[in-house]
């Protein structure tokens, strides 16, 4: 019997950014392996724009299909502007919307959610547990640390509350993955068995450069001879972004560009207005994205001081593919930080400092052949550590261990770790139970959940 998984993510295709790629990836993979049936609870397509895209506009509700996956899209509000009440209004209507209305769908032998969202996260131990399914959250940021280090309006009281669900969230997991090893002790600290716990690090969604760089830049309009540092992806509170603009206001000979979108986009383009060497890009087509990034020079990451080790910009892996070398200007320590030198592909600076980041960017400009030694770390780094292969085949072996987990306590023989939702398998034989055609997943739960 096929296994069928339900996998909770607020963020999915059509979204080309963050977690997004990775989740379709996911499912996609599953399915086409054959290795699962996959329903997917997700919102409206709205990141990293913060704004809902135009086809999902006004779309309470919306079930649909993409690559033998079935898609369950739930409406959710959307700030444009991030403060920590819009942020907790954005968490309650997805849980809300998520509770009200979930998947139509026969039961799930597991429960898969990707972390942020908290909502989601919530959502899929509710229904974990309602099925008596193993649940299993893989955490790509830390939102407790987030509402903390992120320097969102309001976030200190916010950290708290979310600090809270998280923790209750995570404790109830089967098994719970981290996209690194930096997470472990943060999730350990949150009442997590660190047996529990399973190091799942992202992978590169995406492929090499195929044209010419010359080319590329001519069609950009930016001219040979000059230095163009570029930003990709979210312009959030998080990633600090003004160090950038007062780069290019400091260095007028120096090319930047930030290329995407994102709530801080406008407070940035007022930031730089007038600055003739700014510019502002849309996000790349897929077809385009990677070799735009290797028509740079020197590709930037940025965060702000206060951040950590609350996350792991996916972007990073795009970089490393696109050939070029990385300046990340983050606190050290973190896991950015960390992973920058385990690549070897670029040079790591004070993080808000826009004279260090400067001094690094003019001395590989400098020394292009040094310069273009370390970009090519980076395809290597990917090669051997990040190819869609491994972060696949992890992802699928944590699957299939929370499962094995769930056959054996199912039997009676509960293995080393299990606690918590591992324990909630355990206790429930409604494991292997099938819904009846038609009946939904809150439906099926006034059947079989019989045990509280």
């Amino acid at each position: 019997m096929v296994t069928r998984v339900l996998l909770v993510s607020t963020n999915y295709a059509p979204e080309q950014a963050g977690i997004g790629p990775y989740a379709t990836q996911i499912a996609e993979h599953w399915v086409g392996t054959g290795h699962a049936e996959v329903h997917v609870l997700a919102g409206m397509p709205h990141y990293p724009n913060w704004r809902v895209a135009e086809d999902y506009r006004g779309v309470w509700r919306k079930e649909e299909e993409r690559a033998g996956v079935r898609l369950h899209r739930r409406r959710h509000s959307v700030p444009a502007r991030q403060t920590a009440v819009r942020r907790a209004l954005y968490e309650a209507s997805i849980l809300a919307h998520g509770i009200a209305a979930p998947p139509r769908m026969p039961a799930p032998d597991a429960v898969v959610a990707q972390l942020p969202s908290l909502a989601g996260g919530a959502l899929g131990a509710r229904l974990a547990r309602r099925h008596g399914v193993p649940y299993i959250p893989v955490v790509q940021d830390l939102m407790g640390a987030a509402a903390a280090q992120s320097g969102i309006r309001g976030g200190g009281r916010a950290a708290a509350a979310a600090r809270a669900v998280e923790s209750r969230v995570l404790r109830r997991a089967a098994l719970v993955g981290v996209i690194h090893e930096t997470f472990v002790p943060r999730v350990a600290a949150m009442g997590v068995d660190e047996k529990r716990i399973r190091v799942v690090p992202n992978w590169s969604h995406v492929t090499g450069p195929t044209r010419p760089r010359a080319e590329m830049r001519a069609r950009l309009g930016w001219r040979e001879g000059q230095t163009v540092l570029l930003h990709s992806g979210n312009m959030g509170l998080k990633q600090g972004l003004d160090v950038l603009v007062e780069a290019a206001r400091t260095a007028p000979s120096l090319r930047v560009v930030l290329m995407g979108d994102g709530n801080q986009r406008a407070h940035l383009a007022a930031l730089g207005a007038g600055l003739p060497n700014l510019d502002f890009l849309p996000p790349a087509d897929s077809a385009d994205f990677t070799d735009v990034l290797a028509a740079a020079d020197v590709l930037a990451v940025t965060q702000r001081s206060s951040v950590l080790d609350m996350s792991v910009p996916s972007k990073l892996t795009s970089y490393f593919a696109a050939g070029r070398p990385v300046v990340a200007s983050v606190a050290d320590g973190g896991g950015t930080a960390e992973e920058m030198r385990r690549a070897g592909a670029g040079v790591v600076v004070p993080p808000e400092d826009p004279a260090a980041l400067l001094e690094a960017v003019r001395s590989l400009a400098a020394e292009p052949e040094a310069a273009d030694a370390l970009g090519a770390k980076g395809p290597v780094y990917v090669r051997e550590h990040l190819s869609s292969e491994a972060g696949l085949g992890r992802i699928t072996a944590l699957l299939d261990e929370a499962l094995e987990r769930a056959r054996a306590g199912a039997s009676g023989g509960a293995g080393d770790g299990a606690a918590d939702g591992a324990a909630v398998v355990h206790n429930r034989p409604v494991i292997h139970r099938r819904k009846a055609a038609g009946e939904s997943a809150g439906e099926a739960v006034a059947h079989t959940d019989k045990t509280g």
